[in-house]
């Protein structure tokens, strides 16, 4: 939780300085700030071992400033700078429509400080009043809003999956604890969490509640009992503890870990038979136990195989699982690359030889280096020359590699009328082109769609990146029409992606059902920029499987060679 927290002042400090006409240095706040929210290790970690250097955009300076907002939970510079405009600027900024000069414009035309008076002053429609804003502004603040209302509570998978498995960690340590793991839609894998439900067996309840309430990370505690116990993290996310008999465990965790429409599907289920299904266990007309201790005892009493926990969203999992046709869920270990990852030949962190070097130590069998081809000043990316230098890098480090493989690749720009801005040339030499919309996101749905269907029809074109563009709780998806997106995409041999950035998971699992239904293959990218970002490859397996994906669906699962034999020049 502490990365969210000194990202969050990171990003305000850069929007203050712009604010102020500085040059230069907002940019590297931003870009720090989103090495450090993006960082699946706890910051204080890496303060404490002296590795904030490792993080891509963390200098001298802005290392000192990161520590000491871990060591006193704020920033004197950032206390300053915030005198001269007494806003809640980074809440404001996290509307789609409010930019920093904006929400200053704002707040001198309309006295708005935080989300509540944003939201007041936009509904009785005094925003469009403004000079060089207007009623369209206005419109987009309030879709903004709602974007933003709906996520602010809440907590994305990639920073909520950590921890949970943190707490767990350091509760297993005690040995109070027979069994502990997490529960609720962490465990389905929904993209954002609104609370941790743990779940666990032990022998001394009252002691293991004890060593719950007294983590370090807690900050305020709910409720302290031998059956449930909560907190409130230093972050502000709740957690709950619920320590159930061995003979239920399996009752209560699938209870518990719902989703409430799977659940009342399988009381229904229960009922229809005569019998009684709780967090307790599965019971008949006298009251005997049929099942609880075990989550596929549960679904095997109930005349069903056992389904995922992905899957337990009410969308036709309970009739596939009667019928015996459930998908055979693709699963990480099956995954062998990662097929979008940046270096410092660009906009990341690690060399070339570091990032293949991270792969392999965490048994990937090869890697897709795919860096920006420059597009903006703002974004370190590839010149021609460079791209045909590091081509010829790659080739060379792959002679030295034993049992691991680099792909050579692009990041290519999707300009506004649908076209790419690297040259044929280049896209022929590479083994992996990735093309991804990087610009104009707010145009109509007819030319996104036929902006997004031209790209997807280039012969040289491999992926489409970051499909949807959403940024989770900051941006919604532009408008398109991705029925015809994915018709035409399959129809052109033409991947697409999941990037597991956890604030992208884009596609969306909805998405990625979707587009596989119509014959699209998928493929996962990390997109890292740093050694430790390639950990969001979980998150992008989870996203497929809460998508139905199974392994013949995704191109990572595949041997570099078959992957590069489906590419359409190779067809």
């Amino acid at each position: 939780m502490k990365n969210r927290q000194v990202a969050k002042i990171l990003y305000e400090v850069a929007d203050l300085l712009e604010l102020q006409g500085v040059n230069f240095k907002p940019r590297a706040y931003r870009r720090a700030a989103q090495a450090v929210e993006s960082c699946p290790t706890p910051i204080e970690e890496l303060v404490a071992e002296g590795k904030l250097s490792e993080l891509p955009g963390v200098g001298k300076s802005i290392a000192e400033k990161i520590t000491e907002i871990v060591r006193t939970g704020k920033l004197a510079y950032h206390e300053e700078l915030k005198k001269e405009l007494p806003v809640d600027l980074y809440a404001l900024t996290q509307v789609e429509g409010v930019g920093p000069k904006t929400a200053k414009l704002l707040y001198e035309q309309l006295g708005v400080r935080t989300l509540e008076d944003l939201e007041r002053a936009a509904k009785e429609g005094r925003i469009r009043n403004i000079k060089g804003l207007g009623a369209k502004t206005e419109e987009k603040i309030l879709r903004g809003l709602a974007e933003a209302r709906r996520t602010e509570k809440r907590e994305l998978l990639g920073y909520a999956l950590p921890l949970a498995r943190q707490l767990c960690r350091k509760l297993e340590k005690t040995g109070l604890f027979r069994r502990i793991q997490p529960a609720g839609s962490l465990r389905r894998g929904r993209e954002t969490v609104g609370d941790l439900d743990l779940l666990a067996i032990s022998d001394q309840p009252e002691a293991a509640a004890s060593a719950f309430v007294s983590l370090p990370e807690v900050e305020e505690v709910l409720a302290q009992g031998p059956k449930k116990s909560s907190v409130r993290l230093s972050g502000g996310l709740q957690v709950d503890l619920r320590i159930v008999p061995e003979e239920s465990f399996g009752a209560a965790l699938q209870y518990f870990t719902g989703s409430k429409a799977h659940n009342i599907r399988l009381r229904e289920r229960a009922v229809s038979r005569g019998w009684k299904l709780n967090e307790y266990g599965l019971f008949d007309r006298e009251g005997k136990r049929l099942a609880g201790e075990t989550e596929q005892d549960i679904y095997r009493a109930l005349g069903l195989d056992f389904i995922p926990p992905e899957l337990r969203e009410d969308q036709g999992e309970i009739q596939a699982a009667e019928r015996g046709e459930l998908p055979k869920l693709v699963s990480l270990k099956e995954v062998k690359s990662d097929l979008h990852v940046h270096t410092n030949w660009s906009d990341g962190k690690a060399t070339l030889e570091e990032m293949a070097q991270a792969a392999q130590t965490k048994g990937l069998a090869y890697i897709a280096v795919t860096d920006h081809f420059r597009f903006s000043q703002a974004i370190h990316g590839l010149s021609e020359e460079d791209l045909e230098r590091q081509i010829d890098e790659i080739a060379r480090l792959n002679e030295k590699l034993s049992g691991f493989r680099i792909l050579s690749g692009v990041e290519a720009n999707i300009q506004r009328d649908g076209s790419i801005d690297v040259p044929e040339r280049l896209l022929r030499k590479v083994d992996l082109v990735i093309a991804s919309v990087h610009s104009h996101f707010h145009l109509s749905r007819k030319e996104m769609t036929g902006r997004l269907v031209r790209a997807v029809e280039h012969e040289l074109v491999d992926v489409l990146g970051h499909p949807t563009g959403r940024l989770i709780g900051e941006r919604p998806a532009y408008e398109a029409d991705w029925e015809e997106v994915f018709f035409r995409a399959a129809k052109a041999g033409t991947f697409l992606e999941v990037n597991a950035n956890p604030q992208r998971l884009d596609l969306s699992a909805p998405m990625v059902r979707a587009a596989i239904e119509v014959g699209v293959r998928i493929v996962i990218g990390t997109d890292a920029h740093a050694l430790d970002h390639l950990d969001f490859l979980e998150l992008g397996v989870v996203t497929c499987r809460r998508g139905w994906a199974e392994k013949k669906h995704v191109l990572n699962c595949l041997p570099w060679e078959e992957l590069l034999a489906m590419r359409k020049r190779g067809k």
